[in-house]
């Protein structure tokens, strides 16, 4: 049997076996947890988002970034690859910075190989951020006996809020094309700004954890 333990409740009722159901929703609970909770991995989105101009063109990146980093999540499970943590989340951290300067363009009508397509880079960094994901899922402890459900079920539950996000973002942009909200130039250009800060900050951080370790 294998189960997750959190400071909230650090303790295990033991069980004789686990139903596939329960492995089901455990792991689908905590990939959805983890997407949620996971603030870059969100950045990233947003600043996809923030790049995307139609709504084809967002499905194709949307499930560019899904299939890329559903590969590595599971390459890396199944113990075929992995990434050590330190440089992958500073890596991460980068993508986010990248698309800073990328959401700057499309506000001033620019183009680039990422605004012309953007899903390549999202498949391209989708490749990292799955370790990312894997390495959430390795730490949670595997049932060697159902690794394949916990690992769909854990994709699984990383889509769904994935998806309750990208549905989230584009419902406030929604509603406030209905209401005709009229921002001022500022407001309207700070999520792009934020997305670029955050991504040098933990950049910075990230990088500067890896050079402590190596010394």
């Amino acid at each position: 049997m294998q189960t997750i333990v959190r400071p909230s409740q650090p303790w295990v009722e033991i069980a004789a076996t686990q139903t596939w159901w329960e492995v089901t929703g455990t792991y689908a609970v905590e990939g959805l947890r983890h997407i949620l909770f996971g603030a870059d991995h969100l950045l990233f989105v947003l600043g996809l988002l923030l790049i995307v101009g139609n709504r084809w063109m967002l499905v194709k990146t949307i499930t560019a970034f899904t299939v890329a980093h559903s590969i590595t999540l599971a390459i890396a499970t199944l113990g075929y690859a992995q990434v050590p943590a330190l440089p992958l989340n500073a890596v991460i951290a980068l993508s986010i910075l990248f698309l800073g300067p990328e959401i700057v363009r499309v506000r001033r009508g620019e183009t680039s190989f990422t605004i012309r397509h953007p899903w390549v880079v999202a498949f391209a960094f989708g490749l990292l951020h799955g370790f990312g994901f894997a390495t959430a899922l390795t730490s949670a402890g595997l049932p060697r006996q159902d690794l394949p459900l916990a690992l769909l079920s854990f994709n699984v539950g990383v889509e769904l809020g994935q998806l309750a996000f990208v549905a989230l973002v584009l419902a406030i942009e929604r509603s406030f094309r209905v209401l005709e909200v009229r921002w001022p130039r500022w407001v309207e250009a700070l999520p792009g700004y934020l997305v670029g800060t955050l991504g040098a900050f933990w950049t910075i951080q990230r990088v500067a954890l890896l050079i402590g370790a190596w010394r």
